[in-house]
């Protein structure tokens, strides 16, 4: 029987990639992988060629580009990467050019990778959190949640996924535990006791994986998480894995606001939103029903007995 294709967005980022090995990996074989980049003839591109993934060009502000690296395929994993561009407006339209070149191509089953729109929590008007470039509460969010739409309207046969914060942040996006002026790690967060579900980046892709095994999901809304956490929790199984303390320096969102890193702003109001709607929030990610896409999902300590010596303890 031959293989469906799924095309996958990002091949070589977190996302997509993720995705690409559960692909590889999968025993059933009831799948082959597209990759799609910008950069075909780039290192990593070129790597997962060696591994016998199809590599095909593809730019996500060139709907015609899309369309024909979609051709053929059963399966769309469409994500976009909002941190490259920090821009909603691009953010959004990079969704609408993926709804649209799913459309164009006939693609079965498509996932979109979103996020809760928290203009719906807070609105502009709400002066609890900051508007951020006259119309959103959390770019990020907003911008992809903005892009929903255009898969329904076109008629995309879609699920939408909503994945949590990416333990991975703690190795890659200067999340990790950092060193005081007393020399002892402090891990910040901005949640106080509220839980943060999280997920490891692989296990994304697994769940993907596992979503394009089940069609009676199109058309429904999947959130992903490995655990719900306290930042408590978290300090205590960092401290745990890295054999040292790790206190944990539970900010207010006003204070990680005014870190001043790029998307401070944007990721301050992010933990605020998830601490204070913490039940619809973790409750749109239920953990028995993401263990039955992926039965190998991690939790924290899991991840981090794997993962804790790539951790800068900055």
């Amino acid at each position: 029987m031959e293989k469906r294709i799924i095309a996958v967005i990002g091949a070589t980022g977190a996302q997509g990639g993720g995705l690409v090995r559960a692909i590889l990996a999968d025993k059933s074989g009831e799948f082959a992988v597209r990759a799609i980049t910008r950069k075909p003839a780039g290192d990593k591109a070129q790597a997962l060629a060696k591994l016998g993934v199809e590599v095909v060009a593809g730019d996500l502000d060139d709907v015609a580009s899309l369309t024909k690296a979609f051709e053929g395929a059963y399966g769309a994993y469409c994500v976009t990467n909002f941190w490259e561009h920090f821009s909603g407006e691009k953010e959004t339209a990079q969704g609408h050019a993926l709804a649209q070149a799913a459309k164009n191509a006939g693609v079965k089953h498509a996932i979109w990778s979103t996020f809760e729109d928290t203009r719906k929590a807070f609105p502009l008007s709400d002066s609890r959190m900051p508007t951020l470039k006259g119309k959103y509460k959390v770019p990020h969010f907003d911008a992809k949640a903005e892009a929903d739409h255009f898969f329904r309207d076109l008629g995309v046969p879609t699920t939408f996924m909503l994945t949590s914060f990416y333990w991975d942040n703690l190795i890659g996006f200067g999340m990790g535990p950092k060193k005081g002026p007393d020399g002892k790690l402090a891990f910040v967060l901005p949640m106080g006791n509220k839980k943060l579900p999280g997920i490891a980046v692989e296990d994304i892709g697994k769940c993907a994986l596992g979503i394009f095994k089940r069609p009676e999901l199109i058309g429904k809304t999947v959130g992903v998480a490995g655990e719900h956490l306290t930042g408590s929790e978290m300090a205590a199984a960092l401290s745990y894995a890295l054999e040292q303390p790790v206190a944990f320096n539970p900010v207010s969102p006003d204070v990680y606001r005014g870190f001043g890193f790029p998307g401070a702003d944007d990721l301050g109001n992010m933990f605020q939103f998830k601490a204070e709607t913490e039940s619809a929030y973790c409750g749109a990610r239920d953990l028995a029903f993401c263990r039955s896409l992926n039965p190998e999902l991690q939790t924290f300590a899991r991840w981090l007995s794997r993962n804790k010596s790539r951790i800068p303890l900055g």
